[in-house]
């Protein structure tokens, strides 16, 4: 046996297999230029590293079960001018995540909010956080079958453990009290420890009609936006531009019924409260009712 053959075989035993597939390459590279010893293991180990860094990344996209994989640099600024550019910039220096706090894309189908939360959760994948991608029916359809077989708790630590929450479309089906209690329940135990990116197509003065109450809905309101970042997206569909440039849509300007305007955190203030209002509903479940205290942990 050679004495590649045998490197060959200790490396495969190692497990150090882009080493192994590269040796013989490295070794002519080194028999010209002949670098340092030092040098030569330095490109040999950043072999392994990189190798196996891809492979990590790889591994922690597919976890994430996103539905595609979209970059910042895809996205067409100049298409949605009602962004702050400059704010999206920040968001992608992931402070939010080192801080716990929210990300809440608003705004109606197709102006690319799904877009920028993917690049988000792309992005701290990347890093070295871990992501989970997830619609909000399918998030409470989910943990509703755990409660009623009786494993919900387990089944929760599925959306506690990522640093990064992504649930994507809410608004778009309403919740039955099970799930807006689930869902409550999820806020609550994430607050302050992960963080959660949200997509909605309804105004916040609009999720008392998500929830079928407006406790509930105030509940879950007062601990996302605690510490978060609204981003309101108001212009046209990407979907739909190329239709409306063969004239087969009209512009939203045109349109005759106009969406209400999707109000700021700060419009909330004077929104209906948990003090004073009507008892929160009851589920048939025995889970922690948002409206039996006034706190807001």
């Amino acid at each position: 046996m050679t004495p590649v053959e045998r490197l060959q075989t200790m490396l495969n035993g190692l497990g150090l297999k882009a080493v192994e597939e590269r040796l013989e390459g490295l070794l002519e590279q080194a028999s010209k230029k002949e670098p340092s010893y030092a040098d030569f293991l330095d490109g040999l180990l950043s072999c392994e590293v990189d190798a196996r860094r891809i492979r990590y990344l790889r591994a922690r996209l597919q976890l994430a079960h996103l539905p595609f994989v979209k970059t910042f640099d895809q996205f067409d600024f100049a298409f949605q001018p009602s962004i702050d550019e400059r704010q999206v910039q920040e968001l992608r220096s992931l402070r939010f995540i080192h801080e716990a706090s929210n990300v809440v894309f608003l705004g109606p189908p197709g102006v690319g909010k799904t877009h920028l939360s993917v690049a988000l959760a792309e992005a701290a994948i990347q890093a070295g956080f871990g992501a989970y991608f997830i619609t909000a029916h399918d998030l409470v359809t989910d943990l509703g079958r755990a409660y009623r077989e009786g494993r919900l708790d387990r089944r929760m630590r599925v959306y506690l453990a990522p640093k990064v929450l992504i649930i994507d479309e809410m608004g778009y089906l309403p919740l039955d009290d099970l799930g807006a209690t689930i869902f409550f329940q999820l806020v609550s135990a994430r607050y302050e420890r992960g963080s959660i990116i949200l997509t909605s197509n309804k105004s916040y003065g609009d999720w008392g009609s998500i929830f079928g109450d407006p406790i509930i809905a105030t509940a879950i309101l007062d601990r996302l936006l605690h510490h978060s970042t609204t981003i309101n997206i108001r212009g046209e569909s990407y979907r739909l531009k190329d239709r409306r440039k063969a004239g087969l849509f009209p512009r939203p300007d045109e349109d005759n019924g106009r969406s209400a305007p999707f109000l700021s955190p700060q419009s909330l203030q004077n929104g209906p409260r948990r003090q004073g209002s009507a008892a929160p509903r009851k589920t048939s479940a025995p889970l922690t009712a948002p409206g039996r205290s006034t706190d807001s942990n």
